[in-house]
This record gives structure tokens, C-alpha cells and sequence, in this order.
């Protein structure tokens, strides 16, 4: 018989729309309630969602912000944007909060952003970065997890030269708490994406909303394993959920209707703002009740 991953649940907090008092407080709870075990941030510069001017914090500088003011949560960033940060430079970013956590960092990367989304599409020409198209973002999205994982587990300096990124005399130093690297999730649905998780993710995540085509999508995962000749099991399936603090039946059975199609790793993303005590809300109202 397969084996059944444990389900494990953690929280998404949008670093957008809220002060970093309000993040603060809503991690620090988390931290002290054992149902919730992990808890991630987005990597937007720019809000997607809400006041289109108002404040949007930076993923990473917050995340180590963050990792530094806990204890117990794992933590990371659901997910980088590929497009924003050089591989080399976001391998030693990751690396540094993977140190500040104690060896807590979960790696989430991705292409980045959505192109039929114009509040995440901005956001690139608001900071001079530019956005590629999807063909070139995926394969940039291979090359750079290479780059990163070699990064974090060579031992002596190195040289990359791909068709997206050319690194001379690369080298890591610190590495990660983690041996022998922080546990890699990549998120997306696009079948290219899904070729670089075959190839490179410990977790995949998918946005929830559609738990038909999440299922369809993992089928498609299962499919590039075998491609090349990895156990699809070796990769736990993740899954990010709305929660309605006015419904909350409906993220319950959201909630059930993940575990039962496979995915065992639920991120409930919470609505700022947040209510007083809202971790322990999440662990009685929706975890208790919904397994």
C-alpha cells in the first residue's frame, strides 16, 4: 500500500495592505501553536490585491525579519519570483535566512508573477526589471535551480554558462543549516513548469480554487517523473488555500477536498486584516474540524 504523507498546515501571510507590526504579531502566534507548522510570505514589490498604492513589503527582507522573531515554524516564500533576483544572489539571500531560522527555510521559488495579471505585470517596469517571456522564464527557472543548489553544496568554485545565466568563479560560503540544501518547493501549473518540479522540487505547490485541474495537473507531474525516472512520491504535493473567517465551513471542506485528491500540504492564505488570535482560530476552527 502507498504511503499517505502526514497533512501538514501552515499559513500565508501577504506582506501587502499591513504593517510589519501586524505580520509580527499573527508569525509569533503561529510559532506557539503546534497544528500550524509552517508559514510563508509572496514576492511581490507592488500590491496585487486592495489599495494598487499601498504598501507591498520585500519577501525576503521580511522573511529573515521574520525568521529571527520565531522559533518552531519552518518558513519561506510562496514563491520567489525568478525574474527579479540573479540566482547566485537569491542562492545567498536564501542561505542567510536558512542561518538567521536555525535551519527552518523551505525555498519556494517560481517564473514569477502572472502575465495576464497587469497589478503583478507593473511591478517589473516600476523597478526596471524586465519580463521575458514565458519560453525564456521557464528555462531561466531550470538553469537557476542549478545554479542554486550547486551553490549550496559545492565545495569549490565553479563556473555556469547557460543560455540565461553565465556565473565565473561561483562559490557559496556560508552554506545552509540544511544538509544538503533547503527543501526546494516550486510552484506553477504550466506543463513546462511542471517539467522543472520533475526535475528539481522536493514540494510542488498549485494555487487552490480548481481541485479538478489541481488533480489533472498532478497526474501531468506524475507523468514527467516517470519521464525521466524519478518517484513521483518523492515530491509532496502542496496547496494554497483562501480562508473565509465569514465561511468558514467552506475552507474546511476546501480543505478536505485537498487532503482527500492528495495533497497533504495545505497553506491557508489569511485575509488581512487579521482578527485578534487568529492562529489559534485557524488550529480550532478550520484544522481541528476539518481532519
Amino acid at each position: 500500500m502507498p504511503h499517505t504523507p502526514r497533512p501538514s498546515f501552515g499559513i500565508m501571510t501577504a506582506p501587502m495592505q499591513v504593517g510589519y507590526d501586524d505580520l509580527l504579531r499573527v508569525w509569533r502566534e503561529a510559532d506557539t501553536v503546534p497544528e500550524i507548522e509552517h508559514a510563508w510570505l509572496f514576492d511581490h514589490l507592488m500590491p496585487i490585491g486592495g489599495d494598487p498604492d499601498g504598501p507591498a513589503f520585500e519577501g525576503w527582507t521580511m522573511l529573515s525579519a521574520l525568521a529571527a522573531q520565531t522559533r518552531r515554524l519552518r518558513l519561506g516564500v510562496m514563491v520567489t519570483s525568478n525574474r527579479i533576483r540573479p540566482p547566485a544572489m537569491l542562492a545567498k539571500i536564501a542561505t542567510t535566512v536558512d542561518i538567521v531560522s536555525g535551519g527552518r527555510l523551505d525555498f519556494g521559488i517560481g517564473v514569477g508573477s502572472r502575465p495576464d495579471h497587469p497589478l503583478a505585470r507593473r511591478e517589473y517596469e516600476a523597478h526596471g526589471l524586465p519580463f521575458h517571456d514565458s519560453a525564456h522564464a521557464v528555462a531561466s527557472l531550470a538553469e537557476a535551480c542549478t545554479v542554486i543548489r550547486r551553490l549550496w553544496t559545492e565545495e569549490k568554485p565553479f563556473d555556469f554558462h547557460g543560455a540565461h545565466h553565465d556565473l565565473t568563479g561561483a562559490f557559496g560560503n556560508p552554506k545552509p543549516v540544511q544538509h544538503p540544501h533547503p527543501p526546494i518547493l516550486i510552484g506553477g501549473r504550466a506543463a513546462a513548469t511542471l517539467r522543472v518540479v520533475a526535475e528539481h522540487a522536493d514540494l510542488w505547490n498549485i494555487p487552490g480554487g480548481d481541485i479538478e485541474d489541481a488533480v489533472d495537473r498532478s497526474a501531468l507531474l506524475d507523468r514527467y517523473c516517470a519521464e525521466i525516472g524519478r518517484d513521483p512520491a518523492t515530491i509532496t504535493r502542496s496547496i494554497h488555500l483562501a480562508v473565509s473567517y465569514d465561511r468558514p465551513e467552506a475552507t474546511r471542506a476546501a480543505i478536505r477536498e485537498a487532503l482527500d485528491a492528495g495533497f497533504p500540504h495545505i497553506v491557508l492564505g489569511l485575509p488581512a486584516p487579521y482578527p485578534a488570535d487568529v492562529a489559534h482560530w485557524v488550529a480550532d476552527e478550520l484544522i481541528a474540524k476539518a481532519t
